[in-house]
């Protein structure tokens, strides 16, 4: 007869071959919602050209970019001539001609472009070209004035049309527009004249919604791919207070980016002042930017940044798109941006000059319920937020595939050419069962619910540390080990797969979250169900390759590399053994991010 300990052994082999397999079960149901989606993409890019040829046929006139991509146009002399004298440019970059083309040809076009792919020129020079005046309707003063500036800089006459402006009546020969909602009355009105709609971000189904209401659903569309090839994407841990925060950028100006101009965005008035004076009191030319600051000293931080006397520009997002400064070498961000678009549009107003510039956000758990708290009474704003945080929790991942499934584009990871800070990693990763952290903090919220207490997600995480009010604390819950920032980052997985949700409390003067058992967590009542959670493999002590010309970007505070280490060690057994408990010869369900 076996003797007990050969047959633990053969049972631990068991258990490890059960937990190598549902680590390969994960692994293709990620792969196969990847393919799911490529499909999806292509399906709708071939829906597309056949509806693109079917218009083409009825509109006797070539809708495809390759078309229009000639300089045998009646226009074309003049176009070039404009080009190279006005605008001191020797080239079109990719997709301005062929818009320009279709422009002067009387078509309606709506350009998908990234930030920074250079989508002005695409009215500002066809409006050189022709008769009239083009009308650019745009949300913001800042994006009116930074184009008011640019264009007189180039001897182009221009002016900006407020409230407060004379209402006589011009010929207008093209519209251009940003903001579609309210202007469905513009084609009606003014039939004979084309129109231009520029965005950077722009979903198919927003994309036929802004067509529709114009009244130009058989437009052409021309889409350029989302990437910007010099933006460095780089996602940091936030550190706990301001000080450390401010620490931390002030190296990075004072170092890397000396003498060079930047941008900080931050999520309120009030980060945005504070956060200019600590910087300013440590020397570094700064100048604050929101929707509460008189107009004329609004001007003058902007022309002051844009004129390089300002090195900073700490502002909300009313400081914002068409920011046309080709020199911005960093974007950082203070807090996490409330969706994928958003980020983007922010991040994309670094290196428009082509030359490399990074794009840093500090992403903290308190933010992620400072945002919804301002986000829950929009239409789908808390899930375009949890898309944001998932972005940011992903520590494997390339940065561009991520914002590729965003925008349904297919991206290929080695076409990142190392210039984020997952695909710069030289490390590998596993998959841990974190079924039982899980487990402890449905039972702490459901004696919460029992006493009728509300928990938010700091009293949560201080109750399952065994610190706070001695009431929110549950016997049978053993306090982990882990530090507080991985903690934190394990709840933000629960909430983001759903096995937690987020409740609103609502008073005259504030939006509070709380956090409450979300609608998959009936699902732990089975034994057999595991949650699993992406770390990196607890034997490696390197966090990313030593920095080159590539992945440049700069190690975060010591601190945290230290967390991280820690995170590694202690949870190693713990993780280990959660994983090897709930191991067994059944079925097991699986369900990760």
């Amino acid at each position: 007869m076996a003797s007990v300990s050969a047959l633990t052994e053969e049972l631990d082999s068991v258990n490890n071959e059960l937990h190598a397999i549902d680590i390969q079960i994960q692994e293709l149901q990620e792969r196969q919602q990847e393919l799911i989606q490529k499909k999806t993409v292509l399906t709708k890019k071939i829906q597309q050209c056949f509806e693109g040829s079917d218009a083409g046929a009825s509109d006797s006139c070539d809708s495809s970019p390759a078309a229009w991509n000639k300089e045998d146009f009646p226009w074309s002399g003049k176009v070039k001539n404009v080009l190279q004298n006005v605008f001191k440019l020797q080239k079109f970059r990719l997709l301005q001609l062929e818009t320009i083309n279709a422009t002067m040809a009387g078509k309606e076009v709506f350009l998908i472009m990234p930030t920074g792919g250079g989508k002005s020129l695409c009215y500002q020079l066809p409006a050189l070209c022709s008769d009239g005046f083009t009308l650019v309707i745009c949300p913001l003063i800042s994006l009116m004035e930074d184009q008011l500036m640019v264009l007189k800089q180039l001897g182009i006459s221009a002016t900006m049309l407020n409230a407060s402006s004379s209402k006589d009546r011009k010929r207008v020969t093209l519209f251009v527009f940003s903001d579609y909602k309210s202007l469905g009355i513009l084609k009606r009105q003014f039939p004979n004249t084309s129109l231009i709609g520029l965005t950077a971000t722009a979903t198919n189904h927003v994309l036929k919604d802004a067509q529709k209401i114009l009244g130009v659903e058989n437009c052409f569309t021309f889409t350029a791919s989302f990437n910007r090839p010099n933006l460095y994407y780089e996602v940091r841990q936030k550190p706990s207070n301001m000080e450390d925060f401010i620490e931390d950028v002030v190296k990075l100006v004072n170092g890397r980016y000396k003498g060079q101009s930047g941008i900080i965005y931050c999520f309120s008035q009030k980060d945005s002042e504070q956060v200019t004076i600590s910087l300013q009191n440590l020397g570094i030319h700064a100048g604050v930017y929101h929707a509460n600051m008189e107009p004329e000293v609004k001007t003058k931080v902007h022309r002051g940044w844009a004129a390089n006397e300002i090195q900073v520009m700490v502002a909300t997002v009313a400081f914002g798109m068409g920011i046309d400064k080709p020199d911005v070498r960093f974007v950082i961000h203070h807090s996490i941006s409330k969706s994928m678009e958003n980020y983007y549009q922010e991040s994309g107003r670094a290196g428009r000059d082509d030359m490399k510039a990074d794009c840093i956000l500090y992403y903290g758990f308190g933010d992620i319920f400072r945002v919804s708290s301002m986000v829950v009474m929009e239409n789908v704003g808390q899930q375009k937020l949890y898309e944001m945080v998932s972005y940011c929790q992903n520590i494997s991942k390339c940065r561009r595939v991520l914002i590729a499934q965003h925008f349904d584009e297919v991206w290929n990871s080695e076409a990142c050419n190392k210039m984020c800070d997952n695909c710069c990693k030289d490390i590998s990763f596993e998959r841990k069962n974190v079924t039982e952290y899980c487990r402890d903090l449905i039972k702490i919220l459901k004696q919460a619910e029992e006493l009728d207490e509300k928990l938010t997600p700091l009293k949560l995480i201080d109750s399952w540390m065994g610190k706070g009010v001695a009431k929110l604390r549950v016997r049978s819950v053993v306090p982990p080990t882990l530090p507080r920032e991985d903690l934190e980052k394990i709840i933000t997985h629960f909430l983001l797969q759903q096995y937690l949700k987020e409740d609103y409390s609502f008073t005259a003067y504030a939006t509070i979250s709380y956090l409450k058992i979300g609608p998959k967590a009936n699902l732990l009542n089975s034994e057999d169900h595991v949650i699993t959670m992406q770390r990196e493999r607890p034997d490696q002590s390197c966090f990313r390759v030593e920095p080159s010309q590539t992945c440049h970007s700069e190690q975060p505070d010591k601190k945290e590399g230290k967390n991280s280490g820690n995170f590694q060690k202690k949870s190693a057994n713990m993780l280990q053994q959660s994983g090897s408990k709930n191991s067994g010869a059944k079925k097991r369900k699986i369900d990760d991010a």
